[in-house]
């Protein structure tokens, strides 16, 4: 037995709209958006009284997709700390393939993003960096250059 593929990744965003806005402009696709509630739900994700609104979208190749999640109920619980490094445990970030880091950087800077340490190159081969995007997600860029 395998796997068919990886589906998504899932972030829980607290304003929806604007984690649309941010990965739109990255480049993404909205692919739908929904309300998910009901008994499925709850035994699903293992809480009681969920309702939440979500967004799906999907890089332009059609292959990879990041479901933004807004909770309405139960109420969401901060991480700690509230924007953690990237060394700490668990989710780390998700990296996308850029054809212009720099352009793209000044464009997502437009959506709240805050650039943590600086674009660096990684011998001839890529250009690299890492965002602080909506929802304190770490948003690695990478550029091939080589």
């Amino acid at each position: 037995m395998t796997i068919l593929r990886m589906d998504n990744v899932a972030v829980v965003v607290d304003d929806l709209d604007a984690a649309v806005a941010f990965f739109t402009e990255l480049g993404m696709e909205l692919e739908g958006k929904g309300q998910i509630e009901g008994l499925y739900a709850d035994r699903t994700i293992g809480l009681d009284g969920v309702r939440s609104d979500i967004a799906m979208m999907r890089t332009p190749d059609g292959h990879s997709k990041l479901e933004l999640t807004k909770y309405h109920t139960p109420a969401v619980s901060d991480a700690e700390p509230r924007n953690p490094p990237p060394n700490t445990l668990g989710l780390h970030r998700v990296m996308f393939a850029v054809d212009d880091i720099d352009y793209t950087i000044a464009r997502l800077r437009a959506h709240g993003a805050e650039l943590l340490g600086e674009v660096a190159q990684y011998e001839n081969i890529f250009r690299l960096c890492n965002l602080r995007g909506p929802a304190g997600i770490i948003v690695a860029l990478a550029e091939q250059i080589g």
